[in-house]
C-alpha cells in the first residue's frame, strides 16, 4: 500500500477536501467556519502544551513570542495547513501530513509565501508509525470524523507519542444535539460547509476515542468543549462537549 493510502483513508473524503485547492485559505470560502474555530484551537493547544512541557527546568511562558520552541509536533490530516502554520509561528518544529497530494501542495505554497519552514508530507499516519517516528505532540484535529478506520488511525497516532508526550484530538460528538446543530444547522440552514461534508454516523463519542488510546498505553488528562456564540459570531471553550470537543491524552513516562 502506498504512503498516502492506508486503512484509515477514505477515497470520497480525500476527493472532497482535495477539491478545495487554494480555497483552504479563503476566509469567506468553504473553510470559513474552520477559520473562525482556529483561534480557539490554537489558544487551547498553546496553554495545554505550555502547562505540560517545561522549557528546560522552567515553565514555558504562554505570552512569550515562541512559547512552543523546542517541541516536535505532527499534525495528522493537516489539510491546507490552517493549524500547522500558527503552531510553527509559535516556535514549534512542525511536521504536517495529509494523504491528499493536492492539500499538501496548497499547504506548501502558502507556507513558502509566509517564509515558514514546515515539513509537509503527502503520507498517512500509518506510514509514519511504520517508519518508527516519535513526536512530543501528535494532533488529530477535525480529522477523526473523516477517516475510514478510526481504530487504525488512533493506534498509529498513539505509537508516535513519546513517553511524556501528548495526543490531542478535536472532533464532533455523536449526540442528538450535534445532529441538530452540526448537520441540520451548520450544513443545511447556515451553509457553513457544503451539505454532506459530515456524516453524523462517523461522529465519535469521547469514550470511542479514549478506549483505543488507553489500550495503546495513553491516559486522558483533559477534555474540553467548544461552543459557538451566534451573538458574538465566535467560538469559545466550554464544559459542554455535546457537539465539538477537544481531548488530550498523555503517554506516561
Amino acid at each position: 500500500m502506498s504512503e498516502n493510502r492506508s486503512a484509515s483513508t477514505d477515497p470520497e473524503e480525500l476527493a472532497r477536501f482535495a477539491r478545495l485547492g487554494d480555497q483552504w485559505w479563503d476566509l469567506k470560502g468553504p473553510q470559513a467556519a474552520l477559520h473562525k474555530l482556529n483561534p480557539v484551537r490554537i489558544g487551547y493547544l498553546r496553554n495545554l502544551l505550555c502547562a505540560h512541557f517545561p522549557d528546560g527546568d522552567k515553565p514555558r511562558r504562554r505570552n512569550s513570542e515562541k512559547p512552543l520552541a523546542g517541541l516536535k509536533i505532527v499534525d495528522c490530516g493537516c489539510g491546507g495547513g490552517l493549524l500547522a502554520e500558527p503552531l510553527a509561528k509559535l516556535g514549534a518544529t512542525v511536521t504536517a501530513i495529509d494523504p491528499a497530494d493536492e492539500n499538501i501542495n496548497v499547504a506548501r505554497r502558502h507556507a513558502e509565501l509566509g517564509g515558514l519552514d514546515i515539513d509537509y508530507r503527502p503520507v498517512t499516519v500509518e506510514s509514519l508509525a511504520a517508519a518508527g517516528e516519535i513526536y512530543d505532540v501528535v494532533l488529530g484535529m477535525e480529522v477523526l470524523e473523516h477517516v475510514a478506520d478510526v481504530g487504525s488511525f488512533l493506534a498509529a497516532a498513539a505509537s508516535l507519542v513519546r513517553p511524556g508526550g501528548l495526543f490531542v484530538g478535536a472532533t464532533l460528538n455523536r449526540t442528538l444535539k450535534s445532529y441538530a446543530l452540526a448537520i441540520v444547522g451548520a450544513e443545511y440552514l447556515l451553509r457553513w460547509v457544503e451539505p454532506g461534508t459530515h456524516d453524523w454516523n462517523k461522529f465519535l463519542t469521547p469514550s470511542e476515542i479514549v478506549r483505543p488510546l488507553v489500550k495503546a498505553g495513553l491516559q486522558e488528562i483533559d477534555r474540553s468543549g467548544m461552543v459557538y456564540n451566534p451573538l458574538l459570531d465566535d467560538w469559545r471553550l466550554s464544559g459542554d462537549t455535546d457537539v465539538n470537543y477537544l481531548i488530550a491524552l498523555e503517554r506516561p513516562v
